[in-house]
């Protein structure tokens, strides 16, 4: 049987979602819960990764099980053993071909900018000094929708077989000091959202211009878009599946 984990963490103390050696990893802490709840390895498999100090509000990871149990004890207990960075919302009993990452049809990211100095948000937004002219970044951020490859957004080197995504949203929200990014696709490259931020950034500061935005995205080169903002910043928000509610 497949079951899918709807989990909530913020990632300030992890490396990252994946496992990797001599770091702590939010994949790894919840497999441990999972391993001394049913008495027996369990690996989990992600919608997608999350990088260092990356947050979550809503990430999909599916285990297969042989039997089926208690949803709500299970996760009652998961939440009693998982540090309190950590939590999971809810199991959901999926089909067994079901899969968290190939079968997402959206995902939705948020990013931070606070505009004041506030020292209860250090660990979940960036505190940029000077003005922005969010109808400039705005303005850019349009652009989004009317391009299919942001090679130029993402990191140089990953192993991908297409650049292409399908944009469906990206707009600036002033919420009081904060400054919120919205940006919603079928899949997202590595490191791509910061890139944009730290691009569109850049045109609030005056630094690029709208028309150097698309020379930007049409030159598919790294090294001509802004640079890749910190990630505290930075919330995955939201993951779409058909068979879910």
């Amino acid at each position: 049987m497949r079951f899918f984990l709807e989990i909530a963490y913020k990632g300030t103390r992890y490396h990252g979602w994946q496992i990797q050696p001599n770091a702590t990893s939010v994949q790894e802490t919840i497999q441990k819960a999972l391993q001394t709840i049913f008495r027996k390895p369990i690996t989990i498999v992600a919608a997608g990764r999350t990088d260092t100090g990356v947050h979550a509000k809503q990430m999909y990871a599916y285990f297969d099980f042989e039997k089926p149990f208690l949803t709500q004890q299970v996760v009652y207990k998961l939440n009693s053993i998982l540090p309190k960075d950590i939590v999971v919302k809810a199991i959901h009993t999926v089909h067994d071909d079901a899969h968290t990452r190939f079968d997402a049809t959206y995902r939705t990211y948020h990013y931070f900018i606070t505009t004041q100095k506030n020292p209860f948000n250090t660990d979940t937004s960036w505190f940029v000094k000077y003005k922005l002219d969010a109808e400039a970044m705005n303005t850019a951020a349009q652009k989004l929708l009317d391009y299919s490859n942001f090679q130029c957004f993402s990191k140089v080197n990953t192993d991908v077989k297409t650049f292409n995504c399908t944009i469906t949203e990206a707009y600036w929200e002033q919420k009081g000091e904060m400054l919120v990014f919205t940006i919603t696709a079928d899949r997202f490259l590595r490191n791509m959202v910061r890139a944009i931020v730290g691009t569109l950034v850049a045109i609030g500061g005056g630094k690029l211009t709208i028309e150097d935005f698309d020379a930007i995205i049409l030159s598919k080169d790294r090294g001509k878009a802004g640079t890749s903002v910190p990630a505290k910043g930075l919330f995955l928000m939201a993951i779409g599946y058909d068979y879910l509610g």
